[in-house]
């Protein structure tokens, strides 16, 4: 694409440009422009702006038809979309009553998901992340931050992130590998959770780097995964190999939210157990707070207190989670708009948090808002009027959508 490029016009179009990075955001906030369009070269946004003077500056090249609403592509920051198997029993178990620490106590949850995972063939799980990641961008998600996680050994791992690498050759939209070898303590591992967490230092990370398969490194800090001490020595390890920290954090107990904060991660994830005391800390950081409603809906738990963060001052990023057991649906924009009507978030706060607010999670300063310069990831609702996105609670499908420039 080396000849400008003008698509539109838009009833509507969000920019999501401008927007506070912390704190709450009214409706009014949102720049929106009315018969709009923008130029595009080189997979770059070039302008944005009335439809009618854009065509000044370049011919028509894509018309859309004037009834849509067009906006930043989603930017999914906190997913597990590679992997092998199912967990329905375990579902089913939770819904006759057992809680999720229970059914892993008794073989089931992430360990029932790694067991299938290694025995999958790296081919196999490349085509499944694939396919999980087309089904997202056909809802508009065009940027997909991917966890390993469910290898727990040096040779599943390197695979798990081999196949994700792999599974960007089948599918349009970005996919961002994040290595999640401190998962929980794998039930083969002969030693102790500190070993293990040593293990993974010496014996994957290293590989991970220099493979080149990820640049993040996660860990699991909570009752059934890693204590507060394991992760430091774990975060100190990581970093000084040269990855990008986030964590799991207080999704049952607390603890995990304050060693982000002290580790500067660049998210806290979960947060359904944070109390107030952890919110103001965080408030007071740069670590971006990010809720996963789809686990709160699929174990039946309270939702992470968004509306307490944004008024306390933090910012806000909400992802799916998508994984096999406790947040098997996806659908991100489904479970955002769900969350904001429990905690009562503005459309804009929420727009926001899978837009312009995610994307600094994963470092990504090229997407999540619509201004020149920035990448050409666009997508388009069949509505006349932007509240009708947030309004009918993920059900409305994306008409269209465009990864870098190019139409999906």
């Amino acid at each position: 694409m080396n000849k400008l490029k003008l698509i539109g016009p838009f009833t509507q179009l969000l920019t999501m440009d401008d927007i506070p990075v912390r704190g709450p955001v009214s409706d009014k906030q949102l720049q929106v422009i009315s018969n709009a369009g923008f130029c595009l070269k080189n997979n770059i946004i070039e302008a944005v702006g009335s439809y009618r003077e854009l065509k000044c500056i370049a011919p028509p090249a894509e018309r859309t038809g004037n009834a849509m609403v067009a906006m930043p592509g989603i930017v999914d920051v906190h997913s597990h979309i590679c992997w092998a198997g199912s967990r329905a029993g375990d579902y089913a178990k939770r819904l006759s009553g057992k809680s999720y620490l229970q059914i892993a106590e008794e073989g089931g949850g992430i360990w029932s998901t790694v067991t299938k995972t290694r025995q999958a063939s790296e081919e196999m799980l490349a085509h499944i992340t694939a396919a999980h990641a087309e089904i997202m961008l056909t809802e508009g998600v065009t940027t997909i931050e991917v966890k390993s996680g469910y290898g727990l050994n040096r040779d599943s791992e390197l695979k798990m992130l081999r196949a994700i690498k792999e599974a960007g050759k089948f599918t349009r939209a970005d996919l961002i590998p994040t290595c999640l070898a401190a998962h929980i303590m794998p039930a083969d591992f002969k030693g102790s959770a500190s070993e293990y967490l040593e293990f993974v230092i010496k014996n994957i990370l290293p590989s991970v780097k220099s493979d080149e398969l990820a640049d993040r490194a996660d860990i699991y800090i909570d009752r059934g995964a890693f204590n507060e001490s394991e992760g430091r020595y774990f975060m100190t390890e990581a970093r000084g190999l040269g990855f990008e920290i986030s964590v799991h954090a207080d999704q049952f107990y607390t603890g995990g939210l304050k060693l982000a904060v002290e580790f500067d991660a660049a998210s806290a994830d979960h947060l359904e157990a944070t109390t107030d005391e952890d919110i103001r800390l965080i408030a007071r950081s740069k670590v971006v707070p990010v809720a996963l409603p789809g686990a709160s809906l699929g174990l039946g738990a309270g939702f992470a207190p968004a509306r307490r963060l944004l008024n306390e001052g933090a910012t806000l990023a909400i992802a799916s989670d998508w994984n096999p057991g406790s947040a098997p649906m996806g659908k991100l924009l489904m479970q955002a708009s769900i969350l904001g009507v429990y905690e009562r978030l503005t459309m804009a706060e929420t727009l926001a948090a899978i837009t312009c607010r995610a994307a600094p999670v994963l470092r990504l300063n090229d997407r999540g808002i619509l201004r020149p310069g920035m990448l050409a990831d666009i997508i388009a609702f069949p509505c006349t009027d932007y509240r009708e996105i947030v309004y009918s609670q993920g059900a409305m499908p994306v008409a269209e959508v465009w990864k870098r420039g190019n139409p999906v």
